[in-house]
């Protein structure tokens, strides 16, 4: 199965909160969301109460959607998280948000996590000095992501920058990140932890889901 291509604010009216697929407009008095519009399909408008494993799906689902992750790769992910030490649910969402492109979207050189992908993979982003192409590139403590100094990749970068700036309530990114808005610079400070990661949603329902 292919990547979709589809409408993004689709996603976020099947799953019923924001996913933030779509940058500066899930800001916007346009946001789906916002405007309460029903899920998608001929019987969107029917609400019906979930089972335990719906549940579980929808927590799923939700994840995987937000981190623009095919299924496979998700699951991949997920074994990983298996057999390292810690909580599973939470060491999860540190591989997720430690990989290169999640950080260049929370640095704000990227309006989204789509857009983000996109720019690691046309080489416009450094890591520690050497280009890296690899989305999914896991990030440690100490590394430092940079856009690389071609002026394109410093326009986009800035443009971005300054896109997210018009609808956030603060300059300040996530606190185990640090920016550097003159060099285009970021450094990952440290593993975040569960109560430093934004995603709301229930990361022990997928936990439970790939456990059966």
């Amino acid at each position: 199965m292919g990547r979709y291509i589809g409408p993004a604010c689709r996603l976020c009216r099947r799953e019923g909160m924001k996913l933030f697929l779509k940058g500066t407009r899930c800001y916007m008095s346009k946001c789906a969301i916002d405007k309460e519009r029903n899920p998608p399909g001929q019987h969107g408008a029917r609400r019906r109460k979930l089972s335990d494993y719906g549940e579980q799906l929808r927590a799923k689902q939700r994840l995987r959607r937000m981190y623009g992750m095919q299924e496979e790769q998700f699951r991949v992910f997920f074994e990983k998280a298996l057999k390292q030490r810690g909580v599973t649910g939470e060491r999860l969402l540190q591989m997720l948000e430690l990989r290169l492109d999640t950080v260049v979207w929370r640095l704000g050189f990227a309006v989204s996590q789509r857009a983000a992908r996109q720019m690691v993979l046309h080489g416009h982003i450094e890591v520690n000095g050497r280009k890296v192409d690899i989305p999914s590139y896991q990030l440690r403590p100490g590394c430092v992501v940079q856009v690389r100094g071609r002026e394109h990749s410093r326009q986009l970068a800035q443009a971005s920058l300054d896109q997210v700036a018009s609808v956030r309530k603060s300059d300040e990114v996530v606190p185990w990140l640090s920016l550097n808005r003159d060099e285009l610079k970021g450094e990952v400070l440290h593993v975040p932890s569960r109560e430093e990661i934004q995603p709301v949603v229930n990361e022990q329902q997928v936990v439970e889901l790939y456990s059966k």
